[in-house]
């Protein structure tokens, strides 16, 4: 019997791949996107219409947070299984906006949440963030550590997420997954990612803006490797059986599962990638750390590896090979 998923923030970075990897297993895919113009509207317009495309899929354009939307659509579709994607996006624009991650991220998921609780799906698996660690310097990042001190906005919200859903769960008897994604890159990724920039500046011989003096680090995480442990996660549904190192809740069936290669890339290694995929050498402009961000992460990939049996393995060269060439074919650079 086919299933069907609802995936919102569909015409996104992570939603059109997640997207896409259902339909091509075989569900039925409902994808919900309000089409904001925090970024270049024309790449999310060119996202929805692959995905309008495929047979299999139904679009949907309305923001999360409008009440009652999303109850109308758990009562019509009674989804099998609920990847929550859509939110206010970016850890420096939640310093010059905050109001729109209080309406995005915790009123939207509130909808979500009240809809689930009215029309319960097998699973819910809700994005999260590896900015949830915050100043946390104990690496790598492991989902047992406690994270109290977020550092930005953004990251602020995307934790209250974790917690409002786990206060679901435990009420109600949700089944809910959690996801801290670490640096998500590569095709169709947003224009206001480090990847993207460093790209499109390196190819127009413009400066690049280099944070903490390059004294940075990341967990890169290839789209692929993402959607891949996020489908692999989607039958691995919180129960009453613990895996080793698990995040398990002992209250409520909610999970905390990192998805990241487990393998910090310095900042200069990165650029010094898109520099060979590119060709050509970037004109680099230093300055201090910006207000909000961190000096590193380093994503602990154990559990999500037992859960699944798989963790992202691509390594970097070869991912930003894959990006660069799908820029200068979209661009025409």
């Amino acid at each position: 019997m086919t299933r069907t998923a609802l995936v919102t923030g569909s015409a996104g970075f992570i939603g059109y791949f997640t997207a896409r990897a259902l339909i091509d297993a075989g569900w039925q895919v409902v994808g919900l996107d309000a089409m904001t113009d925090y970024y270049e509207v024309g790449l999310k317009e060119r996202r929805r219409a692959m995905l309008r495309q495929t047979p299999g899929y139904t679009d949907i354009e309305g923001r999360i947070e409008t009440p009652g939307l999303l109850r109308d659509l758990f009562e019509q579709h009674r989804f099998d299984a609920v990847i929550h994607l859509a939110a206010q996006a970016g850890v420096r624009y939640s310093i010059e906006a905050p109001r729109s991650y209080v309406e995005a991220n915790l009123m939207g998921t509130f909808e979500l949440l009240e809809a689930a609780r009215a029309v319960p799906p097998a699973h819910m698996l809700l994005a999260s963030t590896s900015s949830a660690y915050g100043a946390n310097t104990d690496m790598p990042y492991r989902e047992d550590m406690r994270a109290d001190h977020q550092m930005s906005f953004y990251a602020a919200t995307k934790k209250a997420t974790e917690n409002m859903a786990h206060s679901y769960a435990h009420l109600y008897d949700l089944p809910i997954t959690m996801f801290r994604f670490f640096t998500v890159y590569g095709p169709w990724g947003r224009p206001d990612m480090a990847h993207f920039k460093f790209t499109r500046a390196i190819l127009r011989g413009e400066p690049i803006d280099i944070y903490n003096h390059g004294d940075m680090r990341r967990d890169f995480t290839y789209i692929d490797d993402l959607t891949g442990a996020i489908l692999a996660l989607i039958d691995t549904v919180p129960g009453d059986a613990p895996v080793p190192g698990d995040s398990l809740s002992p209250v409520a069936p909610h999970r905390i599962v990192n998805i990241g290669n487990g393998a910090p890339v310095p900042l200069m290694d990165f650029i010094a990638a898109i520099e060979t995929a590119c060709e050509r050498a970037a004109i680099k402009t230093y300055h201090d750390m910006q207000p909000g961000d961190v000096p590193a992460t380093w994503a602990d990939a154990t559990l999500l590896e037992t859960l699944t049996g798989n963790r992202p393995s691509t390594p970097i060269q070869e991912g930003i090979d894959a990006f660069v060439g799908w820029y200068r074919d979209y661009y025409q650079v």
